[in-house]
């Protein structure tokens, strides 16, 4: 089995949606043909407890916290994941973000 994309999903609070989106497409990630900044979010709930190391940007330590938070849908050619992940991180707030990364079936293979 063959992959040459990957799919890359991040949860964000909504004012830090573009500064992720953008990291993204500078690196090569979201394109689409003729399309660049290619994603789809979505709004949730984040929930988080966080311990006495940790350094959370809201919500209190020893806590279970509930707050809104945005997910960030995208993709991008294997060659540039490592650049893309590393581009997310640089920008993301969150002392931890959660980044997923999965690999898309090329169609040929399915």
């Amino acid at each position: 089995m063959n992959f040459s994309r990957v799919y890359i999903v991040t949860t964000v609070t909504q004012e830090h949606i573009e500064a992720i989106l953008n990291a993204i497409a500078s690196v090569g990630g979201g394109v689409i043909g003729n399309y660049t900044h290619c994603a789809f979010t979505h709004s949730g709930f984040g929930r988080f407890k966080a311990l006495e190391d940790a350094n959370p940007i809201f919500g209190e330590k020893g806590q279970i916290n509930q707050f809104d938070e945005w997910r960030i849908e995208t993709f991008c050619e294997r060659k540039v994941a490592k650049a893309v992940i590393a581009a997310i991180k640089s920008v993301h707030p969150y002392d931890q973000p959660v980044i997923y990364v999965l690999p898309l079936l090329d169609e040929a293979d399915l």
